[in-house]
């Protein structure tokens, strides 16, 4: 890793916290080093243990999801969100009046296409060369068999069922993703084991996938930690601002005096970023996935089911399903009932998986929480109470792919120089 020096102005080294080792942390952890900067990373928990968020992932590297999940028309679907716990966006009841105010600029986010057009723009800066970002940290921290440059396979069952995300399609081709056709010939010979139902496939060649999220997470912290970072583990609870400059982090063990800081902690940053003079309006999109050890069928290439919403592929330790959103809030108890749909879903994918012997397999369940802002981008920029915290986090559903280039811009912030990307849309005041 070659290093550039960056001074306070005392001539000091100048000291920067990140709050969180996390995809987002660890990256922004490891750039900072880069740029010279003396780094020290606030995490309680294990980096990449099944607490996190990218632990249990679906591991794309999807460049092109660059669409926001509400689209126009969404809000005729509220009714049938309450109505089927199970469904691939689920509300629960009781958490609804917490969550309205966000599910209603949820909505309003993605009322009309140009508004879309817009959210798309923005984050295909953050997203575009992904796959090429990611493979160049995972060989730095020595695990370059982790990243792969496949492409990512979309599956309908017809070309109306295609046309009916033509909206998706379009805002992303304005952004320049490009993509192939796989009729239904080709898609059977490409995926032999994907159910005949499906008879049109869309392929994205640009897109990577991670092939064990956790592993790549946890190399990425011990490269910081090889290239200098020193580690807190302990959990940040604010910061002591005077005169609008930050002079420590505050945390559960005591202070950590510092010159600047970066909120990296994904779902529960929102207390943070409140702490620092920015509160938003972050959510948890609850997510599960389901891991089959010991599967011998399923897909060649990385695939989206359109009509379960749901991706699977194979990860290091199994054949791994992952999708859907449940908003539940941080604390409710998981609904296992969840991850069971997925498996269902998987084995219709992949019919061959229910020829299996039943005690050749072993099925495992996890549940994660996406940080999300209802207008489908991250905050990424300065808070209001001083520009010294920088904020770096809420990239929803595409937390991971997204990581390495806002790793390099939260270090850009914290280091003071100017960010390689315009961070206008990502501006932490923008909910104010």
């Amino acid at each position: 890793m070659t290093v550039a020096r960056s001074f306070s102005a005392g001539g000091a080294v100048r000291h920067v916290v990140v709050i969180g080792a996390g995809a987002v942390g660890c990256a922004s952890a490891i750039e900072a080093l880069r740029a010279g900067l003396r780094v020290t990373v606030v995490e309680p928990g294990e980096p990449g243990g099944p607490h996190a968020t990218s632990y249990g992932n679906a591991g794309w590297l999807s460049s092109h999801s660059v669409v926001p999940p509400a689209l126009p028309g969404a809000w005729r679907k509220v009714p049938g969100w309450l109505a089927d716990p199970l469904g691939p966006l689920a509300l629960r009841w009781r958490y609804l009046p917490h969550a309205l105010p966000w599910l209603l600029r949820y909505l309003a986010s993605g009322w009309t296409e140009a508004r879309v057009q817009r959210t798309a723009d923005a984050l295909r800066t953050l997203l575009v060369d992904a796959p090429a970002l990611h493979a160049r940290l995972a060989a730095e921290a020595g695990v370059p068999q982790l990243i792969e440059q496949r492409g990512l396979l979309h599956a309908y069952r017809s070309r109306e069922e295609f046309e009916g995300d033509s909206l998706g399609w379009r805002v992303r081709g304005r952004t320049g993703v490009q993509w192939e056709e796989w009729l239904e010939p080709q898609l059977r010979q490409r995926e032999p084991d994907l159910d005949a139902r499906y008879t049109l496939g869309i392929f994205v060649p640009e897109a990577g996938h991670c092939r064990n999220p956790s592993a790549y997470v946890a190399a990425l912290a011990q490269h910081a930690l090889s290239a200098g970072a020193q580690r807190a583990a302990t959990r940040a609870t604010g910061f002591r601002i005077e005169g609008g400059r930050l002079r420590a982090v505050l945390t559960e063990a005591g202070e950590i005096a510092c010159d600047a800081a970066a909120i990296c902690a994904g779902a529960r940053s929102g207390p943070l970023a409140a702490a620092a003079g920015s509160p938003v309006p972050l959510e948890s999109e609850r997510g599960y996935h389901v891991i089959v050890e010991g599967a011998a069928v399923g897909p060649r290439t990385p695939t989206m089911a359109a009509d379960g919403k749901l991706i699977a592929h194979w990860m290091d330790g199994g054949l791994r399903a992952a999708g859907q959103v449940e908003i539940g809030g941080l604390d409710a108890a998981p609904d296992w009932r969840r991850a069971e749909i997925l498996h269902r879903h998987l084995q219709s994918m992949f019919p061959a998986l229910g020829d299996q012997p039943v005690e050749s397999t072993s099925v495992k369940h996890w549940l994660g929480h996406r940080p999300s802002l209802p207008d489908g981008l991250p905050c990424i920029g300065a808070s209001k109470a001083s520009t010294d915290v920088v904020l770096a986090f809420g990239h929803g559903h595409v937390g991971l792919c997204g990581s390495a280039r806002t790793g390099k811009l939260a270090a850009q912030l914290l280091a003071g120089t100017t960010p390689e990307t315009p961070l206008a849309p990502f501006d932490p005041g923008r909910f104010s």
